[in-house]
C-alpha cells in the first residue's frame, strides 16, 4: 500500500536509536538503528494502521498534509508591545509586516529584491 504521509525521525538520546513518527497519525512510534530503516519502519506500521483502521471502521484514512489546499493565510495575535516591535523591523529593512513576519517564521534574511 502506498502512502503519501509526511514522517519525521529524530534521533534519540534516551534509546540510543533513530524514532520515526507519522505527522498526519498521532501515537505511532517506532525505533531503528538507522533514519531509513526507522523510516521503513513507520511506513510499513501507517500501512498495517491504515488496514486495521479500513477493517474495523471503514473510514476514510487521513488526508495527507502535502495534499490539503492551504491558502497562505493564516492570522496571528500578539501583544502590542511585540506589534510594535515587529513594525519597526519591518522598516528598518524596508519591507511590509507581512514580508518580514514570513521571512522570520521560514528563518532567513529577507531579500529585498522582490
Amino acid at each position: 500500500m502506498a502512502n503519501h504521509y509526511t514522517y519525521r525521525v529524530e534521533w534519540s538520546t534516551h534509546t540510543g536509536q533513530y524514532m520515526a513518527r507519522c505527522m498526519e497519525i498521532t501515537g505511532l512510534l517506532v525505533s531503528a538503528p538507522t533514519a531509513p530503516e526507522a523510516v521503513a519502519r513507520m511506513e510499513a506500521a501507517v500501512d498495517e494502521h491504515l488496514r486495521g483502521m479500513e477493517e474495523a471502521f471503514g473510514g476514510d484514512p487521513p488526508t495527507p498534509l502535502t495534499e490539503h489546499n492551504y491558502s497562505g493565510r493564516f492570522m496571528v495575535r500578539t501583544s502590542r508591545a511585540l506589534h510594535a516591535r515587529l513594525m519597526v523591523e519591518a522598516a528598518e529593512q524596508g519591507v511590509s509586516l507581512n514580508q518580514w513576519v514570513a521571512q522570520k517564521l521560514a528563518d532567513r534574511k529577507p531579500n529585498l529584491d522582490w
